[in-house]
């Protein structure tokens, strides 16, 4: 009996060690065959599960203001991907998803049911969109590190920056302008996940490299905020459509504020009607009124006339064919000075009857009407003026006045800032510089001249008359300011009716542009009230937001009053300045 047993142990045993043997022969058959026949095939299979090559851009470059303050950057985000050959079930996942990225569940099923092992699903959501995201858990999603474009002023400056759309590139202002400035490069690189699908090796570094270049504007960010806080009081006050603020440099041309009202936010831009977005201050042509005048004086000047020289208006009432010409208060003999300072129509149609069309097509083309600016801004428009051939002689007393010519913001304050700068007419000047992602200067931009528009004495003697309109009895007293001397000039214009001949009587275009202080302007500004009610004197409208903005720019900016005789005079006996 136990002969027996230890015989079936030993049998038992002898089995046994066959199959271990053979089990370990088979094992390291099926090693030989993974390491060695199949090594490359499932390799493959772990790339292509773990890792994959993917087109990585760059961050996009900021727009920044003159004191490097960011009016546009980028910011991080995250943009959901997926691996469809992983999702078991595409109809519930597309459902999912769809409800938390308000998206179409139907395409997005369909992007889940391909067998790819990479696709899109959303880019740049929202951390709230992430969260919601994460906490579905679902297998084959995926969550990659991203840059969003972000406007952290807000609406400041919105229709000169523009925004970008879902791919990040430029769709209006200075984004779609400079979009190949502005935007990154692209390289293919390779990546790898963990088994949850999170990245392990993206390359950093090598992304910030590919980062864009910046643009460096001359805005200055607080004379912005003031000229659009100014500009929205206005336009509420006097329940106007819009308006238009410019402030710039008569010296060098640069441009320290271009501001709108209506406003829109850029970070939502698609909940705002598409007609907000546009930059009117470079798009939009108007006619500017009485405020054409201080260039037919300029042009009157240039051709011989002194300040003093009188012409006859004929006590308000002017006929010139079947037209006829009226002035707000009627008047007998002026001289230019009084003509500027009163805003005559009459007397502005006599100067141009007297100098000539040629003469006052030749000037006003020369102070830079009916032609763009350059001012690197999309959409300029040119405004219009028609060549002095075509004139009839109620369109050159018309064009003297600001009727029958138009003008865009930009045109306007450029031409006034020349009478400033001494008869030099700048370029407008809003890009400063560009610069590399390491901040070096690639390009800088400096003031241009672009010609001397009209002789220093004809520019000084301008000056003049333009003061006059600011003090006593003049159009604009409502811009004057203690202790500068402000010269500026009103433009009160009708609206041309649209697809008809002729104006409409109630509405206008309210116009006041002029500088500071007079013997060395610091600053020149110009604001457009579109079809204010009630009010519609450019005097009355325009020219106490025109105040506000000098004002408050010169406490900004330190510009200390001018010391002048009259200011001696009244500081108190034996006190010095």
């Amino acid at each position: 009996m136990p002969k027996d047993f230890n015989k079936r142990m030993k049998q038992r045993l002898i089995v046994i060690q066959v199959l271990i043997i053979s089990a370990l022969f088979l094992l390291g058959a099926k090693s030989f065959d993974i390491q060695i026949f199949k090594a490359k095939e499932l390799a493959q299979k772990a790339e292509n599960d773990y890792s994959r090559y993917i087109t990585v851009k760059g961050e996009r470059g900021q727009i920044l203001d003159r004191s490097m303050n960011k009016l546009a950057t980028s910011i991080d985000a995250i943009s959901i991907t997926a691996c469809p050959s992983k999702i078991k079930n595409p109809g519930v996942a597309a459902k999912k998803l769809s409800k938390i990225l308000s998206t179409d569940p139907k395409k997005l099923q369909a992007t889940l049911s391909s067998r790819r092992m990479f696709a899109w699903v959303a880019r740049r959501v929202s951390p709230d969109q992430a969260s919601q995201i994460r906490q579905l858990n679902l297998t084959g999603i995926y969550f990659e590190n991203d840059s969003k474009r972000f406007y952290p002023n807000r609406n400041l400056a919105a229709q000169v920056i523009g925004f970008t759309g879902a791919e990040d590139s430029g769709l209006e202002g200075l984004e779609f302008k400079y979009n190949s400035v502005l935007e990154g490069d692209f390289l293919k690189i390779k990546i790898k996940r963990d088994g949850n699908g999170r990245v392990l090796d993206l390359d950093k570094k090598r992304r910030e490299q590919l980062k864009g270049n910046s643009i460096v504007l001359t805005i200055d960010k607080k004379i912005q905020f003031l000229s659009e806080q100014t500009l929205e009081r206005t336009v509420k006050a006097h329940r106007a459509k819009s308006g238009i603020a410019l402030v710039m440099r008569p010296q060098t041309g640069e441009l320290l504020s271009i501001a709108h009202f209506p406003q829109f936010n850029p970070n939502n831009f698609k909940n705002y009607d598409n007609i907000i977005y546009r930059n009117r201050a470079i798009t939009d042509a108007f006619e500017p009124g009485s405020a054409m005048k201080v260039f037919t004086a300029a042009a009157a000047l240039e051709k011989g006339f002194a300040p003093k020289s009188i012409f006859f208006c004929e006590n308000g009432t002017y006929k010139i064919g079947t037209f006829t010409i009226n002035d707000t208060h009627p008047h007998t003999w002026l001289s230019i000075n009084q003509i500027i300072k009163f805003s005559s129509n009459i007397g502005s149609v006599k100067i141009a009857e007297t100098i000539g069309d040629k003469a006052l097509y030749n000037y006003l083309a020369s102070f830079g009407f009916g032609n763009k600016t350059r001012v690197g801004c999309p959409g300029e428009t040119s405004g219009s003026l028609s060549p002095y051939r075509k004139w009839s002689k109620i369109d050159t007393g018309a064009i003297s006045f600001g009727q029958g010519v138009s003008v865009s913001a930009i045109q306007l304050i450029s031409g006034i800032s020349a009478i400033a700068n001494n008869g030099n007419l700048m370029k407008p000047l809003l890009i400063k510089k560009i610069i590399s992602n390491k901040g070096k200067a690639l390009r800088e931009y400096h003031p241009e001249t672009i010609r001397r528009v009209i002789s220093s004495k004809s520019a000084q003697q301008v000056k003049r008359m333009m003061s006059l309109a600011v003090k006593e009895e003049g159009t604009g007293v409502k811009a004057a300011m203690a202790g500068y001397t402000v010269c500026g000039k009103t433009g009160t214009a009708q609206k041309a009716l649209k697809n008809k001949k002729g104006y409409s009587k109630n509405k206008y275009i309210s116009v006041f542009g002029g500088f500071a202080p007079e013997n060395n302007p610091e600053l020149a500004i110009l604001v457009v009230i579109d079809e204010p009610r009630k009010q519609y004197y450019g005097g009355d409208v325009a020219a106490p937001a025109f105040k506000t903005i000098m004002a408050e720019s010169f406490n900004y900016l330190n510009i200390p009053p001018e010391k002048s005789k009259v200011m001696i005079a009244l500081l108190p006996f034996g006190e010095k300045n």
